[in-house]
């Protein structure tokens, strides 16, 4: 049962205020003057306060800060006749909920409490959320020398407000990296929210990064908070930047520039304090090159830049990754193998990994859930693997040049997925984790038809 304290000296509303709750299904306790109302805050547990602004012993504005400085997050309702309204709109940019004009319509009392606890509620969730997803983020620390320049430049940046690129393959960890200079940063204990901008719809792009107003298009039967205001205070990752709508792209740089934006079909401007950090698989000044991604929003974006290297190229990374995803493979499917065949370790560091850390995480998984002792062998990985391996060794001469290799097992993977899926791209990119814009440049690149 959620707890109101009622805060006014008239003991006649008070108790008719009282009535009305508790037939509600509240629990209400009065305090008629502010002192009362401070001691019973710090003593007793309240959802909500309902507070008259005209108090004998302080005003609403006075009670207000003390109330702040107690219970930072106590939804507050100021109680007020219409000649204190414009002081009542003070006291909301001060932190107070809402405010309810004398005497009191039952209707709009309740819906204005049933507002602030419902706020409250998704705010506490939103916290907790936040806080889960930050105890349970890991980040690996790689052995290889690449590894260890990754691991420099998040140090250096970090501390800063810098924008940030982090480009690199799908699945190499791009966003693991932006957690990390999150967490690094002084915005650690303000959210992070990460947005995959090759999820959104060139109709819904603005309305997931900038929120829109009740009635701006025929699906906005509510407003909506837009990722910027949701990460306000912290970070925000946009993942597969070059996605992006080019009519979105204006009204980020916008916002990045200005630290204002404004919802879909609203007239006022909000100000924003938002770190961005993006992340691509290409080359964001091809794009600029193309025509696909505005120039200055690239300079604008582009004041640190992080490539992370493919797993390919991070040979002593191999073994240190694939311990760690054994260790959570164990822990998520209560198992306890122990370790991997000396032929798996062997394969693993000659596979190329087209898919990347993801690819390897998905992998190790399915070996463990398959392990039917305490070591992982040939046959508990796809068999995928091992023919790709086979196929490039006996179609291709023998080289010693790692990227040649690299090159032809890439390729080998590619067909082999698009056969097995009668060359319906779209399932491909999912089955290879990469999206369509980059198997379509991989299909260019290696000469693949289909």
């Amino acid at each position: 049962m959620k707890r109101i304290l009622v805060i006014d000296d008239d003991p006649t509303f008070c108790t008719m205020l009282k009535t009305f709750l508790t037939n509600k299904g509240f629990a209400v306790r009065e305090a008629f003057s502010a002192a009362e109302s401070l001691k019973a805050i710090r003593l007793e547990q309240f959802d909500i306060a309902l507070c008259d602004f005209r108090l004998p012993d302080k005003d609403g504005l006075e009670l207000l800060k003390d109330i702040r400085l107690i219970k930072p997050k106590l939804p507050v309702i100021i109680m007020t006749r219409y000649a204190d309204i414009r002081v009542a709109i003070r006291a909301i940019k001060m932190g107070a909920y809402e405010y309810v004009t004398k005497p009191i319509n039952p209707d709009e009392i309740l819906a204005a409490i049933r507002g602030a606890l419902e706020k409250a509620e998704e705010e506490s969730d939103s916290t907790t959320t936040q806080s889960a997803q930050k105890a349970n983020f890991h980040y690996v620390s790689g052995a290889s020398k690449t590894s260890s320049k990754v691991e420099r430049y998040i140090d250096l940046v970090a501390p800063t407000s810098m924008s940030v690129i982090i480009q690199g393959e799908s699945g190499t960890g791009k966003e693991y990296v932006a957690r990390m200079i999150h967490q690094k940063s002084k915005r650690s204990d303000k959210p992070f929210m990460a947005v995959d901008c090759g999820a959104l719809s060139k109709e819904l792009a603005g309305s997931e990064l900038f929120g829109h107003v009740k009635g701006s298009f025929t699906d906005a039967i509510n407003d909506k908070q837009g990722q910027f205001e949701l990460s306000n205070g912290g970070t925000l990752f946009l993942d597969e930047i070059g996605n992006l709508p080019y009519e979105t792209q204006l009204k980020l740089l916008r916002a990045t520039q200005e630290r204002r934006i404004r919802k879909i079909g609203g007239n006022k401007d909000i100000p924003v304090d938002v770190r961005i950090i993006v992340a691509t698989n290409e080359d964001l000044s091809d794009a600029v090159k193309k025509g696909t991604f505005r120039e200055d929003l690239y300079h604008r974006l582009n004041e640190f830049k992080i490539d992370v290297p493919p797993l390919r190229e991070r040979h002593n990374d191999i073994r240190v990754f694939a311990t760690h995803f054994l260790e959570l493979a164990n822990e998520e499917l209560g198992k306890t193998v122990q370790n991997f065949s000396q032929e798996v370790l062997d394969l693993m560091h000659e596979y190329s990994w087209p898919g990347n850390i993801r690819e390897m995480k998905n992998i190790i998984k399915r070996a463990v859930l398959l392990a039917t002792d305490e070591q992982i062998t040939l046959e508990c990985l796809p068999g995928e693997m091992v023919s790709a391996l086979n196929e490039t060794e006996s179609v291709y001469p023998v080289t010693t040049d790692l990227k040649v290799i690299a090159e032809q097992n890439e390729r080998t993977v590619i067909i082999s997925t698009l056969e097995k899926v009668h060359y319906n791209k779209s399932k491909a990119a999912r089955m290879l984790n990469i999206d369509r814009k980059t198997l379509y440049n991989k299909l260019r690149q290696y000469g693949i038809e289909g």
